[in-house]
């Protein structure tokens, strides 16, 4: 299928002529603040017929004015934005990290204004912060949550060792935005002890954690070498939720 072809083909059984298009786009790049949205009646004949890519913003624009789903259409253009999330876990990145969805929201609620500027391109060495979309879920990950929208999803950092051997590097969470009460004491071993995922100013930790008075204390696994950080609770640091479901390689791909 040519992309160009089947968004031509849309276009007139919508009955839209290449001005009806120009002239909606020009209110839609008015709407958004960006002439980037506007689509001249060149640009929409080279897209239709020359085989030429439109720009994300012109790719908005015709999604819009053609009432189309903007994943489907950058299915026919071979671009999987329903597969992101499986191929992001897939690459190394060394630090624990939010890792950046295709679903165009906001971060979830537990994400406040001070979320650090980190990169959003996927940089999994970095542990990440995901939130669950029934589609692009792999069958494990769909099964773990119980659904798209209960839980929040994490992926360790390559490099990031706070819970090894417990939590292995490369691993994926399942975490509960709703479970944000640190727990001091209660749990009868080191598998029943609450795990969090938390927020940090420089990323993320995702480890054991009690409370100190106004101090947060990030405790790593013991057999992991790190060292425990205790950040001032809550401005220098912030429970996202409870670890309650994990993925784990057990051994190198």
């Amino acid at each position: 299928m040519v992309p160009g072809s089947s968004l031509r083909r849309v276009r007139e059984r919508l009955g839209l002529t290449y001005r009806d298009v120009e002239r909606a786009s020009y209110e839609v790049a008015q709407r958004r603040g960006r002439r980037d949205f506007i689509i001249r009646l060149s640009r929409l004949a080279d897209i239709e017929n020359g085989g030429v890519t439109p720009s994300l913003y012109k790719l908005y624009s015709l999604c819009a004015i053609y009432h189309l789903d903007l994943l489907e259409v950058c299915q026919w253009f071979e671009v999987p934005l329903t597969e992101y999330l499986r191929d992001a876990v897939e690459q190394p990145a060394p630090n624990t990290h939010v890792l950046a969805t295709h679903d165009g929201q906001t971060a979830p609620a537990a994400a406040t204004s001070r979320e650090p500027p980190l990169d959003r391109s996927p940089a999994p060495t970095r542990t990440t912060f995901l939130r669950p979309q029934a589609q692009g879920w792999d069958a494990l990950s769909v099964a773990l949550s119980e659904g798209p929208s209960r839980y929040r999803m994490g992926f360790i950092g390559t490099e990031d060792h706070w819970m090894e051997p417990l939590l292995r590097p490369g691993s994926i969470v399942l975490f509960d935005p709703t479970r944000r009460r640190v727990e001091n004491s209660g749990w009868p071993n080191e598998f029943d002890r609450p795990i969090y995922f938390v927020e940090l100013r420089e990323g993320y930790r995702c480890c054991w954690c009690s409370r100190d008075r106004d101090r947060l204390v990030l405790q790593p696994h013991p057999l992991s070498r790190c060292v425990p950080e205790m950040p001032k609770f809550p401005d220098e640091a912030e429970i996202l939720g409870q670890v309650v479901g994990m993925a784990m390689r057990l051994f190198a791909a």
